[in-house]
């Protein structure tokens, strides 16, 4: 148990301090820097860190969840969704510098907060567990939407991190799904669509 303890603090302390790690190539890669305007960046950076916020929020639900998730092939789902949220962090994390900002000072209160969720979650019960990671990806994909819109379009480099990681926040929800998620009831959705709507009000500014 204390080396379990000490692994998922080391965890936490990766995604809040350490730059993360990406396999896949970054999607904006080749891309050239586009002429934005001061409230233009500003905009786009603000958008970007409430992404990079979103996926501190990701990595800590995933961690909780898998800690509790009862059925393999879950855990095992969980763990891949993390790994990706992971590349996410990475991608979003150089945009918000190549922005010329900072990481949102209130990912360490979302990173605990997020992780009890996910623990919560996993003592449900695996198709809570999946209901939970297949409606959290189903709000995501509707923010990113709502991203995509709003961002500048010439901002070519912040459009093609956002456009993968919707797919990629698609395929865990679909893979959710086909695993068995439970359908979470409205009131439980909306408490969840207004903890969003809290974050990402605080991450756009600081």
């Amino acid at each position: 148990m204390l080396d379990l303890l000490i692994t998922e603090f080391d965890k936490g302390l990766r995604t809040l301090l350490a730059p993360a790690p990406t396999l896949r190539a970054y999607p904006d890669d080749g891309l050239e820097e586009a002429e934005m305007s001061d409230a233009e960046r500003r905009h786009a950076l603000g958008l970007m860190r409430i992404n990079h916020c979103g996926e501190v929020c990701a990595q800590a639900l995933y961690q909780g969840q898998a800690l509790t998730a009862r059925d393999p092939a879950a855990r095992e789902a969980l763990k891949q969704a993390a790994w990706e949220e992971t590349e996410h962090l990475a991608w979003t994390e150089r945009r918000i510098a190549e922005l010329g900002g900072h990481k949102s000072v209130f990912n360490p209160v979302w990173y605990a907060g997020s992780l009890a969720m996910g623990v919560t979650a996993g003592l449900l019960g695996d198709k809570w567990n999946l209901g939970f990671l297949e409606e959290t990806e189903y709000q995501v994909e509707a923010h990113l939407n709502e991203h995509l819109e709003s961002l500048p379009a010439q901002d070519a480099r912040s459009r093609a991190i956002v456009s993968q990681m919707r797919e990629d926040e698609v395929r865990h929800a679909e893979t959710a799904h086909e695993l068995g998620a439970a359908k979470l009831p409205l009131p439980v959705k909306g408490l969840m669509h207004v903890t969003s709507l809290v974050m990402k009000k605080s991450s756009y500014w600081v």
